[in-house]
């Protein structure tokens, strides 16, 4: 890990650089992943890491295939940054609360999705407005394995899920999620500070990486007057 880990700040090292000196125009594409896997010789999930560091840095937008983006007041968040993050970036007055983070067994869960292991990390967090009134609340559950298994005792890096996840080399490559309306329940209202009954949009997702494992299973719970979800195509990282 220390050396893919190091690997992975060379390269962004790099890049980033070529960005700022304009060797990569504004607009244009970076090299796919094969040519900077060639020129760098490493591996995937370190030419990953090291564009998800170009993002999280603001020099490149990563656009990933078919899928679905997010946008809260008509504008998209990146999900490489990570909710938290991307609702701070553009200035949105948001406060994120852990309500649970803690390692904990769910074999329904792990059946469903196919896993041998059911031992994951639970963590659910609430987004509130200045005024009090929740408009997000997430129940994220990511397999407690290898790097992962202490995650809720040593915390995550920079409060981000989505950093964190990186930097174990738990990448997503794929995403399958089902999106519906429902009525708020007596628990979901308290944690939101909503009425029960309020309809939000519900979105069950799960992240998978190359290989097909499982990287995180989210079930988002958003105010449909707030979120909106929209379909986009296309690859590639453009500075």
């Amino acid at each position: 890990m220390p050396g893919q880990v190091h690997k992975h700040h060379r390269v962004a090292h790099v890049l980033a650089e070529e960005i700022r000196t304009g060797v990569h125009a504004d607009g244009s594409k970076l090299p796919g992943e094969y040519a900077l896997r060639e020129r760098f010789g490493v591996s995937r999930t370190v030419v990953r890491q090291a564009l998800s560091a170009l993002g999280e840095q603001g020099l490149i937008e990563t656009h990933a295939g078919i899928g679905s983006i997010v946008t809260f007041d008509g504008t998209p968040l990146d999900q490489g940054l990570g909710w938290t993050r991307a609702l701070a970036a553009q200035g949105t007055e948001l406060t994120t609360h852990t309500l649970r983070f803690e390692r904990i067994r769910d074999e329904a869960l792990a059946t469903e999705l196919g896993l041998d292991s059911a031992e994951f990390i639970a963590l659910d967090r609430v987004r509130r407005l200045p005024d009090g009134h929740g408009v997000s609340l997430e129940f994220s559950r990511v397999p407690a394995v290898g790097p992962l298994a202490d995650l809720a005792e040593r915390g995550l890096e920079g409060g981000s899920l989505s950093r964190t996840l990186t930097a174990a080399g738990r990448i997503p490559e794929t995403g399958d999620a089902h999106i519906a309306v429902a009525g708020l329940d007596d628990a979901d209202a308290t944690a939101l500070h909503r009425s029960p009954g309020e309809s939000f949009l519900r979105v069950a997702q799960v992240f998978r990486d190359a290989a097909g494992g499982v990287v995180e299973h989210v079930t988002s719970l958003l105010d449909p007057s707030r979120f909106q979800l929209h379909v986009r195509t296309g690859r590639g990282g453009h500075p």
